[in-house]
């Protein structure tokens, strides 16, 4: 079972929310916050796989709070609401190491299918929201790779930048000629050589630490 948080401070919006997450078999809400510091408190307290969190918050911003549960270890991983795709939050919450986003106008089937991903170790990184990373480290004057690029062989450096450019697994395997399964393997390390907690950490790592412009 996957045990969920839900973040808003609308209240309607997380009954929403509870109604259709109960409905599945493999999901359960295990508890609700209405703003940034109560998700926190709550996320310590319930160890949920996944935090449904929104950013505009009283008291905390979600992505205060995304940073404080991202950043406190074997934590949840949480899954932003946002209300456009390219909302200027979302960046900062993909930085603050969040595991993807989802717009709150999405269907029901689309929520449920986010949250399944994000729990599984995925991510969700639109390929708008990776030219959007694009812009904006383009814009930086100066950036400096990141030391741990030198533990990745040239293969593992290859796999990462493709993620940087938004492929799928299946897209990766077919612009490298190997096997899905040797994608994920690839992927797999590159994570771990990195210390990341996804991908899409993975892929901010890439822009801030210089390695698109290598």
């Amino acid at each position: 079972m996957i045990e969920v948080l839900l973040v808003d401070d609308d209240q309607l919006m997380r009954a929403g929310l509870r109604m259709i997450i109960e409905q599945t078999r493999d999901l359960s809400v295990t508890a609700e916050a209405g703003n940034g510091e109560e998700a926190v408190t709550a996320a310590r307290r319930h160890r949920p796989a996944v935090v449904v969190m929104d950013v505009r918050m009283p008291v905390m911003s979600g992505i205060e709070a995304t940073r404080q549960i991202a950043t406190a270890g074997e934590g949840p991983r949480v899954l932003i609401l946002t209300t456009f795709e390219l909302d200027e939050y979302v960046f900062s919450a993909l930085q603050a190491g969040a595991s993807g986003f989802i717009l709150k106008r999405s269907p029901p089937e689309q929520l449920i299918e986010a949250i399944r991903t994000v729990a599984a170790g995925e991510a969700l990184l639109s390929p708008s929201v990776t030219r959007r990373l694009i812009a904006e480290f383009a814009a930086r004057p100066e950036r400096h790779e990141n030391p741990r690029f030198a533990d990745l062989t040239e293969r593992e450096r290859e796999v990462l930048m493709e993620l940087a450019r938004g492929l799928s697994n299946e897209e990766l395997a077919e612009t490298l000629f190997i096997s899905e399964n040797t994608v994920k393997t690839h992927v797999k390390r590159v994570l771990t050589k990195l210390e990341a907690r996804d991908r899409v950490q993975a892929v901010v790592m890439a822009y801030e630490g210089g390695l698109m412009d290598l």
